[in-house]
């Protein structure tokens, strides 16, 4: 199995889970092109790209939908209530022959893939992230939620690989240009993951099986790197657990041999 970050950041998201004969992409919020050049530049087979697994309608998550639509013959994996709000903010239309309606806590079969679809608190129509077991592998992309709920802890455990959300240093945020408004909504309950969240999350659900941690969707003025390592870092003392750092413009690509 092969986890590519293609982009991760408040300007575009994109995942890729890969066995090598099928991938499976967790959002689109950067071009069609650059989902192939970054894919392949990490020495992955756009040709293998198969579905698209849709967390939420926001544009830094979706806005490739179109094009997509439109280039590809991709299935479209979102639930009913992203579905509607994706063709309202985008102003199109995902044809029923496409889709491929998820419900979360309802885990279904794609590909010979377990996708489990879970709920997430975010400001969106119902947003989920994704927990995808192939073989005997178990990966999961976490990232736009406002606070660790008992129930992701619940579908993060067992895991291989975890991309996970380290959006901001609150600190930073508080003490930065972002107008009030834009401040309340990240910190609220329904925003995004702090780095201090992350680590509570991380220790509620780190395991001797957990290889690979990612972060993910760092912001750009409101996080740093190292900020967000030395909080991970935090909890996985003693771990065997490589971690990485997903970026807004320099795809990472992991590979997650077989136990």
């Amino acid at each position: 199995m092969h986890y590519s970050a293609l982009s991760s950041g408040s300007k575009g998201n994109c995942h890729a889970l890969s066995d090598g004969e099928r991938t499976l992409l967790v959002d689109a919020g950067i071009s069609l092109r650059q989902i192939r050049e970054r894919l392949e530049a990490v020495g992955g087979d756009f040709s293998t790209i198969q579905a698209l697994a849709l967390t939420h309608e926001h544009s830094d998550h979706v806005s490739a939908l179109g094009v997509i639509l439109r280039r590809t013959p991709w299935a479209i994996l979102a639930t009913a209530d992203t579905r509607r709000a994706v063709e309202q903010g985008q102003h199109l239309e995902i044809p029923a022959e496409r889709w491929i309606e998820v419900e979360a806590g309802h885990a279904l079969d794609w590909a010979g893939w377990r996708v489990l679809p879970f709920a997430i608190p975010h400001d969106a129509a119902d947003p989920v992230a994704y927990r995808v077991e192939a073989g005997d592998l178990a990966c999961a992309v976490v990232t736009d939620l406002g606070h660790p709920t008992a129930l992701v802890a619940d579908h993060l455990q067992d895991l291989d690989l975890l991309a996970l959300e380290a959006n901001h240093d609150v600190d930073m945020l508080r003490e930065g240009d972002y107008p009030p408004h834009l401040k309340a909504r990240i910190l609220s309950r329904v925003g995004h993951l702090s780095n201090a969240s992350m680590a509570e999350l991380l220790a509620r659900v780190c395991s001797p099986r957990l290889r690979l941690l990612i972060l993910a969707h760092l912001s750009e003025s409101n996080n740093h790197p190292d900020l967000a390592r030395f909080a991970a870092e935090e909890i996985l003392q003693g771990t065997a657990v490589a971690l990485h750092v997903a970026h807004q413009r320099n795809p990472l690509a992991l590979a997650l041999p077989s136990v």
